[in-house]
C-alpha cells in the first residue's frame, strides 16, 4: 500500500491547456492522438487537461448552414480536397469523417464546455469527446441544444439544460477565456504544456 502511494506521489504533473474549436477537425484528431499518448505514459505522469474556447468563424450563423455549402463558400474548390484529406486523417484514428449535416456558431458548445469544467476536468475532457464524435462522425449540429444536452447527459453533467437555457450563462467567462487564451493565436489546436507554448 505504501509503495503504491509513494509511486503515485512521485509522478510528475503535466498540465496541458488546449485552445480549440468544436468544429475544427484537426482539434478533434489532436485530442484522439493526445488520449493515446496519455494512455501510454500515465504510469509516469498525472495529467491535468483544460480546454479553452477558440472560434474559427465567430460570425457563423446560429441557425446553422450545410457543412459542404459553408466550406465551399469559405475555401472554394479546395474544399473537396480538404474533405478527402480529413477522411483519410480520421481513418488513422479509427473514425469515419462526415461532411453531411449542419455547421454554425459554436458559442453554446463553448459555454457548455466551460460549465462542464466547473464539475471536473475529466467531465470536460469527456464532453469534448462526445461533441467531436457527434459533430464529425454522426452529423449532429454543434449549435443544436438537444445534441449538446444529449452529450452532457452521456458524461454526467448536472444542470446543463437550465444552464444553456439562458444565453448569458457562461458567456462572460467564455469571452474572458477567448481574450486570455486565444487573442494571439492564429490557428488551433494550440497547446500550452506546463506553461510553455507549443
Amino acid at each position: 500500500m505504501t509503495d503504491t502511494n509513494s509511486a503515485h506521489s512521485e509522478k510528475k504533473l503535466v498540465r496541458i491547456d488546449i485552445s480549440s474549436d468544436t468544429v475544427c477537425p484537426w482539434c478533434f484528431v489532436g485530442k484522439k492522438n493526445l488520449d493515446k499518448a496519455i494512455a501510454s505514459s500515465k504510469d509516469k505522469y498525472n495529467f491535468e487537461i483544460l480546454w479553452h474556447p477558440y472560434q474559427l468563424s465567430p460570425d457563423a450563423p446560429k441557425e446553422g448552414i450545410e457543412k459542404r455549402e459553408f466550406y465551399r463558400s469559405k475555401f472554394g474548390p479546395r474544399s473537396d480536397q480538404m474533405e478527402a484529406r480529413m477522411s483519410e486523417v480520421f481513418r488513422t484514428v479509427g473514425l469515419v469523417y462526415s461532411l453531411s449535416g449542419l455547421t454554425g456558431n459554436t458559442m453554446d458548445s463553448h459555454r457548455l464546455i466551460y460549465f462542464s469544467g466547473q464539475q471536473g476536468l475529466d467531465k470536460q475532457h469527456d464532453l469534448v469527446e462526445e461533441l467531436g464524435l457527434g459533430y464529425f462522425t454522426q452529423e449532429k449540429y454543434i449549435g443544436d441544444q438537444e445534441f449538446l444536452l444529449e452529450a452532457a447527459a452521456k458524461v454526467g453533467i448536472e444542470g446543463a439544460e437550465e444552464f444553456l437555457k439562458n444565453p448569458n450563462n457562461g458567456l462572460k467567462e467564455v469571452e474572458e477565456e477567448l481574450k486570455t487564451y486565444s487573442r494571439n493565436i492564429t490557428g488551433v489546436p494550440y497547446y500550452v504544456i506546463n506553461g510553455s507554448q507549443n
